[in-house]
């Protein structure tokens, strides 16, 4: 996904739920932060998010433009309107999104996860494809290991997953 796609998103899915900012939590979210990301991080075609005021909205979203809808088929890329509970997240996640709002995005918008954050997300869940966007972004040395760390104590998570976190961190930054 590139950035003009992900504000088309944004532009979109804001004019479906009628809300004036949306969460972005899914790997584009990288691209609020770095709009130049390179092509390794920009694999997705699908933007997680939810209308940040009404996040039960986020159904009307997939509904629209959501995979296999028209919108999918047309462009190539869709949303998915998830939950803000979707991403586990660090303590003060909210006050260091990524404001991306410009005439692309026609006064919506998207408020992506800040990349220590977003990293953290991936990390936690422990999916194949996330842990290979946090390891591409250690190797662009788009992440630091010490912020992430900081990041991960803030971070309510059992301590069995801390630790595998942690590991996976180290693991990252080894290379």
């Amino acid at each position: 996904m590139t950035r003009s796609e992900l504000e088309h998103l944004i532009r979109a899915s804001g004019a479906i739920v009628d809300d004036n900012e949306l969460v972005i939590i899914g790997s584009p979210a990288i691209l609020g932060q770095f709009p130049e990301a390179p092509a390794v991080l920009r694999r997705s075609m699908e933007a997680d998010l939810y209308p940040r005021h009404d996040p039960s909205l986020a159904e009307l979203v997939d509904g629209s433009i959501g995979e296999g809808s028209s919108f999918h088929e047309q462009f190539g890329y869709y949303a998915q309107g998830v939950g803000p509970d979707t991403a586990v997240l660090p303590a003060g996640w909210e006050e260091r999104l990524v404001r991306v709002d410009n005439a692309n995005t026609r006064g919506i918008a998207g408020l992506c996860l800040e990349v220590h954050d977003l990293a953290i997300s991936k990390y936690v869940a422990g999916r194949p494809k996330g842990l290979a966007f946090t390891s591409e972004l250690a190797r662009h040395k788009m992440t630091d290991h010490k912020v992430l760390l900081r990041r991960l104590a803030k971070t309510r998570t059992p301590r069995a997953v801390r630790v595998r976190v942690k590991s996976r961190i180290a693991a990252d930054f080894a290379r």
